[in-house]
């Protein structure tokens, strides 16, 4: 039985897909999501084989929910009104790209694409188009008591790997991330994000002062007050950053 999720925000849609689907055999429509952020944290609970998503969504786009998705990741067809967004679809590696109206045949083919496809094949191209999509995704997606809280990059003042946990440092609290400090220096910005110690990156724009200390380290003081300890071999780097130079 293959576990599907139905993700749009309009409900007439989400009535309609289910409609078609019930008769169709060997699936289970596990939940149902209105928007983005709400489809991030189904999908961490649910675990749902086959995602059915919407585009443009209010907060977080189908794409950039396909990017903050959680390995492993459930196979995606995009139901839209809109066939500009084909191609980046294609790029993260989606089963299949319905125009709405859906209809019942090309919904049924895109099932069978599903059921068909070896779950292996293309792995290495999907990562590639994911970290392509990641570099331009301006969300995180952070552990907030028992659900998940998207957070807006602009939003993060420093990250920190601390006893095994890596903590999300914002201006008024922290969250838990599930990636490294390593996932996270692949898929961050680096315009805005610099890596200053084996345990922390730092958002460049938060960075009110660089304090040298002896033996060729330095502390960085953020916009809240925090310090952070900058590497000797980091410090040249983050101060010609600071400086326009890269």
């Amino acid at each position: 039985m293959m576990r599907v999720m139905l993700v749009d925000d309009e409900q007439a849609a989400r009535e309609r897909l289910r409609q078609m689907l019930e008769p169709m055999p060997g699936l289970e429509i596990v939940g149902e999501a209105a928007d983005g952020e709400e489809a991030i944290q189904k999908v961490v609970e649910l675990h749902p084989e086959l995602l059915l998503l919407d585009i443009q969504m209010p907060g977080c786009s189908g794409l950039e929910v396909a990017a903050c998705l959680p390995v492993p990741r459930p196979k995606i067809v995009f139901c839209t009104a809109f066939d500009q967004y084909a191609v980046d679809a294609f790029e993260i590696n989606a089963v299949d790209y319905l125009l709405k109206p859906v209809n019942r045949v090309r919904l049924a083919r895109a099932i069978e694409r599903v059921r068909g496809g070896d779950p292996q094949e293309g792995v290495g191209e999907i990562e590639r188009a994911l970290q392509a999509l990641r570099t331009r995704n301006t969300r995180l997606l952070a552990r907030c008591g028992d659900g998940y809280r998207v957070v807006l990059q602009q939003e993060v003042v420093y990250f920190l790997s601390d006893g095994g946990l890596t903590r999300l440092c914002a201006r008024e609290r922290s969250y838990v991330l599930d990636p490294t400090l390593n996932d996270l220096e692949e898929r961050l910005d680096p315009s805005f994000f610099f890596r200053v110690s084996r345990a922390a990156i730092v958002n460049l724009n938060c960075v009110t002062e660089v304090q040298p200390l002896g033996g060729g380290t330095a502390d960085v003081v953020l916009n809240t007050g925090a310090r952070l300890e900058v590497s000797r071999r980091r410090l040249k780097d983050l101060l010609d950053r600071l400086g326009g130079r890269t």
